[in-house]
């Protein structure tokens, strides 16, 4: 047997957070299924509510294995090379292909064994009625055994690209919401259109289990519309993921060896080193030369904040430029959709697409940007430097708090022509579209005071960046899944309950998306998300105070 995988698997059982997330599944699988189950002797014989409660079971096993399975392959790799066991088992007998055999085996192991804390629920789901072993159950199983494969399979990627466990985190939930979520957006927009991009958009709309789960469990597929829309797709799906994890698994190999650890890099020069040739001709082809010495910090700016921007790896303005510019051409792409379709789906429709790929953007960007605001300070020894320094604690909170929100904001502005484009569109959309902007504004704060309040709680970067995309993910997610079921088997009161702490909630209603219309969610939302963020926010500062004190 590949000693890697029993030394991988166990390892792994061994993190508090792999029992933890153990426990959270069975837990939330089998509450599921008990809020349903009938209360007396009548049997439905008609599968009406097993159809119902296995609709929100498959959708919550998704959600489970997209924010639970990807966290643990994209740091095993980098902690591997950090403490120097990587180079160790480079040089023993074993070659690169067992060893990276059996670091996915281990891995996939315990993916499979996340997977298996559904199964007393989906017995319970079929013993209800109504459901096929092999068309509803065993169809859903193997899709999200196809998606645990690309989880595994792109964390170790990235394991060899990362130089961090944070960083690594990062851009492998990064990574894997935009094959899941993203992916399938394209073939929404040029369905029904002849040539080659509408095929492309098609097979690259299979590396997304999303439209399978959603035609198995009855709603449809994201993409398709009316009779184009045939059949799930699980057998392209399987074909399309499984050729993708090859591919990934090839070039994880190729990369796997010695020169993981050669990465030598020139540190380039300062400009004004530079000839004025060359420094003229930079002045000319960059708006923000990255290569020229910062001026000094300014009194009246709050020196944490500079001091944030100034190391961050993204943080230098240049670096913002771009990230704004991506955002902007973005936000032209779906205002292109707006003024091409809107007699095809409706300017609300299109709203709320923006809408959705604007909390998506929030939710992705703030935990990379505020879960080691304290964190990583911690862990790199910096804290200390921070509590010698006369700044007080309450600057340095509000200094880090000022630069995650100045880029959010950027964000958000950027994003902002569609709406425009809106209102010229539908001029009666005015009020719709300044509530839906409240929102999004709320939930910036929202997102960034959680993320805030939940980093301070850990001394590792990587622990709490997962933690707090889980989290997140969990409460934008998590009402999605009750709103998923408010039929069956949830009310309309629980459906709205759940929703008042969602600020996506309240912003499809705003804009009248189909099935969030009839919710009347503004203000209350706006009070829940505002209490809740001032309870994270005073979380946050009182552990900034507490960490202040003298050892």
């Amino acid at each position: 047997m590949n000693p890697i995988v029993s030394r991988e698997f166990f390892g792994t059982l061994r993190m508090p957070r792999a029992l933890a997330a153990l426990i959270v599944l069975a837990c939330a699988f089998s509450l599921l299924v008990l809020a349903r189950w009938p209360s007396d002797a009548i049997v439905d014989l008609s599968g009406g509510q097993s159809r119902q409660v296995f609709r929100v079971f498959a959708y919550g096993m998704m959600v489970g294995i997209l924010l639970l399975v990807p966290a643990f392959p994209a740091t095993t790799l980098v902690r591997e090379r950090i403490k120097g066991t990587l180079e160790l088992l480079l040089n023993s007998p074993l070659h690169p292909f067992s060893i990276y055999a059996g670091k996915f085996a281990g891995l996939l192991l315990f993916a499979i064994l996340l997977l298996l804390t559904s199964v007393p629920a989906a017995a319970a789901c079929y013993a209800m009625g109504g459901l096929d072993l092999s068309r509803d159950l065993g169809a859903v199983y193997l899709t999200l055994a196809v998606l645990m494969l690309e989880c595994v399979a792109l964390g170790l990627l990235v394991g060899t690209v990362a130089q961090s466990p944070d960083a690594a985190v990062r851009l492998t939930y990064g990574l894997v919401f935009l094959i899941a979520c993203l992916t399938p957006g394209p073939y929404y927009l040029l369905q029904g259109q002849p040539g080659l991009l509408t095929a492309l958009a098609y097979w690259l709309r299979r590396l997304s289990p999303l439209p399978v789960i959603m035609h198995l469990v009855g709603d449809g597929g994201v993409g398709g519309q009316g009779l184009m829309e045939s059949g799930s797709g699980a057998g392209e799906y399987v074909l399309v993921s499984l050729a993708f994890t090859g591919s990934v698994l090839g070039l994880t190999l190729f990369r796997l060896n010695h020169r993981l650890f050669d990465r030598s890099r020139s540190q380039g020069k300062i400009t004004e080193e530079q000839p004025l040739a060359i420094r003229a001709a930079r002045r000319v082809m960059f708006l923000v030369d990255p290569q020229r010495r910062k001026p000094g910090i300014p009194f009246y700016l709050n020196p944490v904040m500079v001091k944030e921007f100034r190391t961050r790896r993204f943080g230098r303005l240049h670096w913002l430029l771009r990230l704004v510019a991506a955002c902007a051409a973005l936000s032209l792409l779906l205002t292109l959709a707006a003024t091409t379709g809107t007699m095809d789906w409706g300017v609300e429709t299109i709203g709320g697409m923006m809408v959705m790929l604007q909390v998506f953007l929030i939710a992705t960007i703030t935990p990379s940007l505020a879960a080691g605001l304290v964190s990583s300070e911690r862990e790199s020894g910096g804290w200390d430097l921070l509590r010698m320094t006369t700044i007080s604690g309450f600057r340095i909170a509000t200094g880090k708090l000022v630069s995650v929100l100045w880029t959010l904001l950027l964000v958000l502005l950027a994003t902002a022509p569609g709406y425009a484009v809106m209102m010229v569109i539908k001029p009666a959309m005015w009020l719709q579209v300044q509530l839906a902007l409240a929102c999004l504004l709320m939930t910036v704060v929202y997102t960034l005071s959680i993320s805030a309040a939940v980093g301070s709680c850990f001394a590792k970067t990587a622990a709490s960046t997962v933690t707090v995309y889980v989290v997140l993910m969990a409460l934008f997610l998590g009402p999605l899944l009750v709103w998923l079921g408010r039929e069956a088997p949830f009310g309309p009161t629980v459906v709205q309950n759940a929703l008042l702490i969602n600020p996506l909630g309240a912003a499809l209603s705003v804009m009248k998306m189909p099935g969030f219309e009839r919710f009347e969610l503004i203000p209350g939302c706006w009070w829940a998300s505002g209490g809740a963020s001032l309870a994270a926010l005073s979380v946050y500062f009182f552990r900034i105070w507490r960490l202040t004190w003298p050892l």
